[in-house]
């Protein structure tokens, strides 16, 4: 039961659309009718900017942060990791637009600074580099994904191995569209200040 209520309030947290909410309240856009129409930090920052976009991410991390912190916060006796998949879930498929979300990232990234900060950390600086190099969020965002499996099996946790092979997979698959885009050249690269 206790797995249960943390999974649905996981899910709920998740569900918060953010890009929405900061589009519709600060701009008065709504995201999903302009640029790739997703509801991920990456389209916020396209279509509202740096600011609204550096909000949304930051918003969308802490998603699956608060997932996990919950329920280590009041001693359940819930495997974490397993909890987080539901913020990830409600995110892609979120329950306050329509199912249709983001691309896991910025919240699946959460989960991990919520379990392990040191491995959120090399996960984010790895992001900048590839980012640096590429100027392909997408592709930073699935490379990153993979150093940080790689990462892992250092830290010898199976149970952290297993959740981290899931979200690649599931992130490349939310990706498939723009991998897709980087073989064709159309995927559209960032620019640097």
């Amino acid at each position: 039961m206790e797995y249960v209520l943390y999974a649905i309030l996981a899910y709920i947290i998740g569900s918060l659309p953010f890009a929405l909410i900061v589009g519709k309240i600060g701009y008065n856009i709504d995201v999903r009718e302009h640029g790739s129409g997703n509801l991920g930090a990456t389209n916020a920052f396209r279509v509202l900017g740096i600011k609204a976009g550096s909000i949304v991410v930051l918003a969308d991390i802490l998603k699956g942060t608060i997932a996990v912190v919950i329920p280590f916060l009041f001693n359940a006796d819930v495997y974490l990791l397993a909890i987080g998949l539901f913020a990830v879930l409600g995110h892609t498929y979120p329950l306050f637009a329509r199912f249709k979300g983001g691309k896991a990232v910025a919240t699946s990234a959460g989960i991990i600074l919520g379990v392990s900060p040191l491995l959120f950390a090399i996960m984010i600086v790895s992001f900048l580099i590839c980012l640096y190099f590429s100027k392909y969020v997408s592709l930073s965002s699935m490379i990153t994904g993979v150093i940080t499996l790689i990462v892992t099996f250092f830290l010898k946790d199976i149970g952290l191995i297993i959740v981290i092979l899931g979200l690649n997979i599931f992130v490349f698959y939310r990706h498939k569209e723009n991998i897709k885009r980087i073989k064709n050249k159309t995927e559209p690269k960032i620019t640097w200040m």
